[in-house]
């Protein structure tokens, strides 16, 4: 199995970049909830062992590294909420959560790398995309870990305030699970309504209503 590693960065510092961030996005394809980015710039001289695309990683092995992460690293956070992503789209929801993940690290970067194949417009940095970025790089892994486990604590708050829709274990996905609870359950209010599934149960609601 092939493992992210520092090359990416490496070519970059010694280009003479002192700041470099990966920056990677989780939950565009929930129903329900946010999308969360975050930006992580590590320190050469001190970095997680272990890092791995996020996906690849047990919940408990994510927590240890996350926390990691935190201690040895400059990490940044951003949002963009269910309204933001039904008003602009999820694709525009997500690049304006990277940008204010970015925004958010205590210094600013010298280059960023992006995972996937786009850019977002608001980024004026330079900057590289990366596919599939959190398997090829380490810094690009190390946000995907800060940006699941930050939005699995979230989702799992939100499912003790909105019990039934199962949120603490499929994080606002659309798991069968999840789509029965929606038609039994109802629409909350953090479900995304420019998802298919919900507005299509608002819709129907909507016709029987009318």
């Amino acid at each position: 199995m092939t493992m992210p590693d520092f090359t990416f960065e490496t070519a970059l510092l010694t280009a003479g970049a002192n700041r470099v961030a990966g920056v990677d996005e989780v939950g565009r394809g929930p129903l329900a909830g946010p999308v969360v980015a975050a930006a992580v710039v590590l320190d050469p001289a001190r970095l997680p062992d272990g890092l791995n695309d996020s996906k690849k990683l047990t919940a408990r092995r994510r927590e240890a590294l996350c926390a990691a992460i935190w201690d040895m690293a400059q990490v940044g956070i951003g949002q963009a909420s269910v309204e933001e992503i039904d008003r602009i789209n999820i694709l525009r929801a997500s690049h304006l959560a990277m940008e204010r993940a970015v925004a958010a690290l205590p210094e600013a970067p010298d280059h960023l790398l992006i995972d996937g194949n786009m850019i977002p417009l608001g980024l004026t940095l330079p900057a590289d995309a990366v596919v599939k970025g959190d398997g090829r790089s380490l810094s690009i892994a190390a946000a995907s870990i800060v940006a699941k486990t930050w939005r699995d604590r979230l989702m799992w708050d939100l499912a003790q305030q909105f019990p039934g829709y199962g949120w603490e274990s499929n994080a606002g996905y659309p798991s069968k699970s999840h789509k029965e609870a929606l038609r039994n359950l109802g629409v909350t209010p953090h479900h995304r309504r420019s998802f298919k599934p919900v507005h299509n149960i608002l819709y129907q609601d909507k016709s029987v209503s009318d």
